[in-house]
């Protein structure tokens, strides 16, 4: 188990950033109440709860201490946001979406489909946004206002070299494993028959459609979209980045009640669509879709293809990115010799444990170097294929140095210096802010002075 006092205020807050509001009770409602007022924003025990609920579910043992130090990042939070009105600092309802459907598609891909986190949460993925839409909004917010607080903030190498130092021996840091991963996919081609048969079967429903019957109920019994079939095909109320933009295209030209007149085709299969409702720059929709289903026959063509490049591969005459260039079905990573991206880093360095289980299970053993031969692959879309992997690189799992670490070490040192100017800056604004804690909250020993 972690505790969460041993982690520094920096990672607390990433936490918070990344986990907030995505708890939302599967317990029954909590009888709420007010533990403090800062400037015209209230903090709830709810919040509070939530936050707590989030953090034990990332298996962190939480104390009395631990609370506190919860509630003093909240007061924080609130803080930030109060100060951000009298700033005019704000951000846009896209930041905001974007940022939803950032969280949403990771989430998804933890746990294998939107309906298996419907299922998890027991809400519709709408329910899910509707809870988070606020939420988000304020967190972006508090990140536009911490990155304003640290703009500008430096450190010199000797500053660096200089934190590592005062650290004490048990303090150093263990660095995990790390990985930096290059590969090919190879995916199965949609067979002409196959396309057809999708199409006839999505035009036989859009002609019953036409003819009267209620597209929500034909929705129901043969979307293949999981996530909204059980709503009737519904959506939601969606902006045009919300979605591919062949969909977007078509949806956007309709008017209210009105069904598509082709069929659309999009990376995910075959659609047809009615708009609902329009408000402003959204708009909620239904849609049926029919996917592509996938053939044996195309699935063992990309596997006798990845195969000839592996081949290739051990011949040494062709490099993986250069096959991936003029292969690899991923448009992600193919142009990058095949390198693949950590999306929470935007970098290409993954902990090991961090990576796809698809790909976990192949590299675990790999070393530096080594090129994996061919194994099944399938997409988030349900596409299925072969995919070879390279390890570029693996570090052993170590107490962290200065000379092979160096950018950690930068990382953590910045982040001392940052959660100095927000302490000195939170200092600044308590001395002209209104600040009220309840009284079952002031026990608690903060790091600064909230209780005046």
């Amino acid at each position: 188990m972690i505790n969460l006092k041993k982690l520094n205020k920096a990672y607390i807050l990433v936490i918070f950033l990344f986990t907030t509001s995505f708890t939302f009770a599967q317990e029954g409602k909590l009888i709420d109440g007010v533990i403090a007022v800062v400037g015209d924003k209230i903090l709830l025990k709810s919040e509070l709860e939530n936050q707590v609920a989030a953090l034990k579910a990332q298996g962190m043992l939480i104390d009395n201490e631990a609370r506190c130090q919860i509630t003093e990042e909240l007061l924080f939070q609130k803080l930030m946001l109060h100060q951000a009105e009298l700033d005019s600092v704000n951000v846009t309802d896209a930041q905001v979406d974007n940022e939803m459907n950032r969280r949403l598609n990771y989430f998804i891909s933890q746990v294998g489909s939107e309906k298996k986190l419907e299922q998890y949460y027991k809400k519709t993925i709408q329910e899910i946004k509707d809870e988070l839409k606020s939420s988000i909004k304020d967190q972006l917010i508090g990140q536009t206002m911490q990155q304003n607080i640290t703009s500008g903030i430096k450190v010199t190498p000797k500053e660096v070299k200089t934190y590592f130092e005062s650290l004490p021996e048990d303090s150093i840091p263990l660095i995990s494993s790390e990985i930096q991963i290059s590969q090919i996919l190879v995916l199965a081609k949609q067979s002409k028959d196959a396309r057809e048969i999708a199409k006839d079967r999505l035009n036989t429903i859009r002609e019953r459609i036409l003819k009267g019957e209620q597209f929500s109920t034909l929705a129901v019994l043969y979307s293949e979209d999981e996530g909204s079939a059980k709503r009737g095909g519904e959506l939601g109320f969606l902006g045009r980045a919300d979605l591919v933009p062949e969909f977007s295209a078509a949806l956007f030209k309709l008017k209210d009640n009105k069904i598509v007149t082709d069929i659309v085709e999009t990376q995910f299969g075959f659609h047809i669509i009615q708009m609902i409702e329009r408000r402003g720059q959204k708009v909620n929709s239904r849609h049926i879709l029919i996917k592509i289903k996938n053939d044996e026959q195309e699935i063992q063509k990309a596997k006798n293809l990845a195969d000839s490049l592996y081949t290739l591969l051990q011949t040494d005459t062709f490099t993986i990115g250069q096959l991936a260039l003029k292969y690899s079905d991923d448009e992600k990573t193919k142009k990058s010799d095949g390198l693949l991206v950590n999306p929470q880093t935007g970098t290409s360095i993954f902990e090991i444990e961090d990576v796809d289980p698809q790909i976990y299970y192949i590299v675990e053993n790999m070393k530096s170097g080594e090129i994996s031969k061919p194994f099944p692959a399938e997409t988030a879309d349900g596409k299925k294929g072969y995919r070879i992997i390279k390890l570029i690189n693996k570090t052993e799992p170590h107490k962290a140095t200065f000379e092979t670490d160096y950018a950690k070490i930068h990382e953590a040192a910045m982040a001392t210096k940052n959660i100095e100017a927000i302490n000195n800056w939170i200092k600044e604004k308590l001395k002209v802010s209104y600040v009220k804690i309840d009284d079952e909250f002031k026990s608690c020993e903060y790091e600064n002075n909230w209780v005046k």
